[in-house]
């Protein structure tokens, strides 16, 4: 099979893997341009009574080779791995077609993508408010928020597209062309997913593939070592690193310090200026469940952090709060990372770990070689034992270092619920 035309959708047979948000926005763009779509999802006891899917035949349950007898297309979810639905062995890597994919063919606004293992979405909304302070009309979405497809069904207006790209999505992308693509850094992190660090790295890579000499790609300089004896990219590059021209009390850390200046970087091409990128960091809001500062019972700290799944964005937390001692809850989905590098980057800075539910075997035996570590069966049992070991001055800082699938359908429910435990403690 050849690869598609993905403007000319009439007729073709598409089928849809997955029934969150990301597949239900493809397969209703898909129907609205006159695909025979199929929508299926392996829960029996989905309810998508108000989900808007006219014209869609939807299928619950196991996945069946008659399902995709005939399909010219296939359009996973993000979190769908094809390569374990077996009735798809056989089909063409070329017709697995993300759904960013879709919506990429389908418009000619340009697009300003960021990937990354972390920050990604921190530096997502600064590329869009910096563009919105020079006066540009701006979606922002993707892996964030709404889907590339549902903003074009639906509205599908503005200047630039500011799209958060995940490896999952980019693994079924081919002819993705971001006019500025932003790698902010790699490591470790969904290795319960990818086959090895090389299939993660070479996904987070295709971002630049089809980039030109006109487009610009923009990359954390510490990426320098690993990535300049490899052909990335056509576009000209710009190794982005920390700078000092970008303050905010709601952006603290180091890390966000790089966001921002990569943020800047990338908006470049589309005219905005310095005193425009200033005053949109220093108007930035801070963002939800990310070293969130919920406030403060007896004297103590609590932060909610719960959107680092990743060891490095733990270590980024931590290091936020100097000369301050951190009382560090992890906990969760194990998804891969370096526990010496962690190790390292904790040491001197945290008083006590407190794990709590998924992955005690992994975490416990490493960690209590080096620090003090308890373990509660919930995230609450293990709040209430670090506020009752806790001095004033002392800072509880949720950031777990896994994602949230042993106790929690998302990592925005795990802060949700780290906030209310917050909140009904006794002062």
């Amino acid at each position: 099979m050849s690869r598609l035309d993905l403007t000319k959708l009439e007729d073709l047979k598409a089928v849809v893997i997955g029934a969150e948000r990301s597949g239900r926005a493809a397969a209703r763009f898909l129907a609205a341009r006159g695909a025979d779509v199929t929508l299926l999802d392996c829960n029996e006891d989905l309810d998508l009574a108000e989900a808007k899917l006219d014209g869609v035949n939807v299928e619950l349950g196991d996945h069946t080779p008659e399902q995709f007898a005939g399909a010219d297309i296939v359009v996973p979810s993000p979190g769908a791995d094809v390569r374990k639905v077996k009735a798809l062995e056989g089909f063409p890597a070329e017709r697995i077609v993300a759904e960013m994919e879709l919506g990429f063919a389908n418009t000619d606004i340009p697009v300003l993508a960021v990937t990354g293992t972390n920050g990604k979405t921190t530096t997502t909304m600064l590329c869009a408010a910096m563009l919105e302070a020079a006066g540009e009309k701006v979606f922002a979405g993707g892996n964030l928020g709404t889907p590339l497809t549902e903003f074009l069904l639906e509205d599908g207006t503005a200047d630039v597209l500011v799209l958060e790209i995940s490896s999952f999505q980019l693994m079924h992308c081919h002819d993705f062309r971001p006019r500025s693509a932003v790698l902010l850094n790699f490591s470790g992190n969904h290795l319960d997913w990818h086959e090895s660090m090389e299939e993660y790295l070479d996904a987070k890579l295709k971002l630049f593939a089809n980039q030109t000499e006109d487009d610009l790609a923009v990359i954390g300089e510490p990426l320098y070592e690993l990535l300049e004896d490899r052909e990335i990219t056509r576009a000209p590059i710009v190794w982005s690193t920390c700078s000092q021209r970008f303050q905010s009390d709601s952006l603290p850390g180091e890390h966000n310090c790089a966001n921002a200046e990569a943020a800047w970087q990338a908006v470049k091409p589309f005219g905005v200026d310095r005193e425009e990128a200033v005053r949109a960091v220093k108007e930035f809001p801070p963002q939800k469940h990310r070293i969130e500062i919920l406030g403060q019972k007896s004297g103590v700290t609590f932060v909610n952090d719960t959107k680092a799944t990743t060891f490095e964005a733990v270590a980024a937390a931590v290091k936020t709060f100097k000369r301050r001692p951190v009382r560090l809850l992890m906990g969760g989905v194990y998804k891969g990372g370096d526990m010496d590098a962690l190790v390292k980057s904790l040491e001197g800075r945290v008083r006590q770990v407190g794990l709590y539910g998924g992955s005690r075997d992994i975490f416990e035996k490493p960690l209590s070689g080096y620090f003090s570590v308890t373990w509660d069966s919930t995230l609450e049992r293990a709040v209430k034992r670090q506020y009752s070991l806790s001095s004033p001055g002392d800072v509880i800082l949720l950031s777990p270092g896994t994602s949230s699938f042993d106790q929690y359908a998302n990592y925005m429910a795990r802060g949700e619920d780290f906030r209310r435990i917050f909140e009904e403690l006794e002062d």
